[in-house]
């Protein structure tokens, strides 16, 4: 057994220690030694991945790790180093500080030679939204803070779209001119941001957080680190929090990792998403620990307009997920609602989800069109979560939503905006603590929910004080309590009929909806 090396930069590291039974935390801690350095360094660490930082650039490493053969990997040259000539902020209001910041890390990052790295240091540093390019890696060093101030005043708008007509301001899967994230990059390629380090993204001390579904100055609220058409993209060891919407928004980005990071927001913030990749290809999140105000990872793909608009659709493809712990959120896994081009091949493995209010959650409805392909969760631990698997294809979001042509039981005809479903498999899942159901899947008539497996899902305990809910968001579906797995035109093959509970989803004309 041997650490497996998932990145290495010229001054950080992360390598996934895999063992049997690791979820986010190995079953017990672990001691390491790594030398190559001026001076051996030890540590023990609980987690299955592993990130090491303030590592000399181009030199030799040999890891250590308790339980594991020895692992040799290098750190390659730096291009040169910038340091910001930054200044301190009299409080969260001071724009006068947080624009001169902002103007003396663009500066920065404008003369970096290719690959070069800005180093944010030690302390509190006030800016205005700042934008990454390519070929640079930005290092947060421990005990630095690169904070939003809570004044807008004067914020720069990111447009709905390019002027070749490609998207890049959005809105829940819309194009839509929003705020410039306080971090953000555009069609940037070979970019890290890395390092102990933190960005906070001050949604609770400005008004963000108090306007979540409007437009204000003509534009929607930004995200916390917005990625817009960016290609080989490294977010290594920072914590992310207090974005003023979604906090992570990779969106039309290719091939891009993400290895221990913290996203954080308080439990009630709107909105506050984790990590959203939208019309993305080829992204790995390892070793990422959640706890936010709404779904900790959203895996999207653009929504089609009221009249049909999908000129602005890709699909989203290819997406790893291990090792994570999704605290609090409302689902640990969710996919959709907007997924108008298409998600497929989603990969969910060896995570801990704790008080989400879902685990594995699909959600869609008729006018969405698209297909979700190729699920899979599996090694999946659940504690407190109020419904375990959950798929609903009436959801009732948009202004639209409980109009009786989406929330309809009968047969509808099938077009280009029928969302389909097909290919969900889960394996290997323990639940304690279930509050509502172990699985709620209700799908269309004209399009039923299609191949879902079910292996070895474990109902170790019940929540003694679940009041029975309904387990997802759709009209006229019963309330339930303690429940099995209920199923609606949609296909289960579950190797445990026990958990089959053949009870119907939706209430008849004469039940009381509660």
């Amino acid at each position: 057994m041997i650490p497996v090396v998932l990145t290495v930069t010229p001054r950080c590291a992360a390598l996934r220690l895999a063992v049997a039974g690791a979820l986010y935390n190995l079953p017990e801690p672990r001691g390491w030694r790594l030398s190559g350095g001026d001076v051996p360094r030890v540590g023990r660490t609980d987690r299955a991945v592993l990130v090491l930082d303030a590592l000399t650039p181009g030199r030799d490493w040999r890891l250590e790790v308790e339980g594991f053969a020895p692992v040799a990997f290098a750190t390659p040259p730096c291009a040169g180093t910038v340091a910001p000539d930054l200044l301190p902020a009299s409080g969260l209001a001071d724009l006068g500080a947080a624009r001169a910041n902002a103007r003396a890390l663009q500066s920065a990052i404008a003369a970096l030679p290719p690959g070069g790295t800005v180093v944010l240091p030690p302390g509190d540093w006030l800016a205005t939204p700042v934008a990454l390019r390519s070929d640079m890696i930005l290092h947060l060093s421990a005990g630095a803070v690169l904070r939003a101030p809570s004044d807008r005043t004067d914020w720069p708008v990111l447009p709905a779209r390019a002027p070749d007509g490609r998207m890049l301001g959005s809105w829940e899967g819309l194009p839509a001119a929003c705020f410039k994230a306080p971090l953000h990059a555009v069609a940037a390629e070979r970019l890290v941001i890395e390092g102990p380090g933190t960005l906070d993204g001050s949604g609770g001390q400005g008004d963000w957080w108090s306007w979540p579904k409007d437009t204000r100055g003509g534009a929607r609220r930004p995200r916390g680190l917005h990625l817009v058409d960016c290609r080989d993209v490294t977010l290594l060891g920072f914590t992310l929090r207090n974005a003023p919407s979604w906090s992570l928004h990779p969106q039309g980005c290719q091939r891009l990792s993400a290895f221990g990071l913290a996203i954080e927001a308080p439990a009630d913030s709107p909105n506050t998403d984790g990590f959203n990749p939208e019309m993305c290809r080829d992204v790995r999140i390892e070793g990422v620990r959640f706890s936010v105000g709404d779904d900790c990872i959203a895996v999207k793909a653009g929504k089609r307009g009221d009249a049909g608009e999908a000129d602005h659709l890709s699909e989203t493809r290819g997406v790893t997920i291990r090792h994570c712990l999704m605290e609090r959120g409302h689902g640990g896994l969710v996919i959709g609602s907007e997924m108008s081009g298409g998600v497929h091949e989603v990969l969910v493995e060896d995570c801990a989800m704790i008080g989400t209010d879902r685990g594995l959650r699909l959600k869609t409805r008729r006018g969405r069109g698209g297909a979700v392909t190729d699920i899979t969760f599996r090694r999946v631990r659940m504690q407190g979560v109020e419904t375990a698997l959950a798929a609903n294809a009436h959801y009732f979001c948009d202004h639209d939503g409980h109009a009786d042509w989406v929330q309809s039981r009968a047969p509808a005809p099938v077009t280009e905006r029928t969302p389909l479903i097909d290919g969900i498999t889960i394996e290997d899942v323990e639940v304690q603590g279930l509050a509502h159901a172990a699985g709620c899947f209700l799908g269309l008539p004209e399009a039923p929910i299609r191949n879902i497996r079910i292996r070895n899902l474990r109902i170790l305990s019940l929540d003694p004080e679940a009041c029975a809910t309904s387990p997802i968001m759709a009209d006229r579906v019963r309330a339930m309590r303690h429940a099995g797995i209920s199923a609606e035109a949609a296909q289960i093959d579950c190797d445990d009929p026990a958990l089959i509970d053949p009870t119907p989803i939706t209430l008849s004309p004469d039940e009381p909806e509660r």
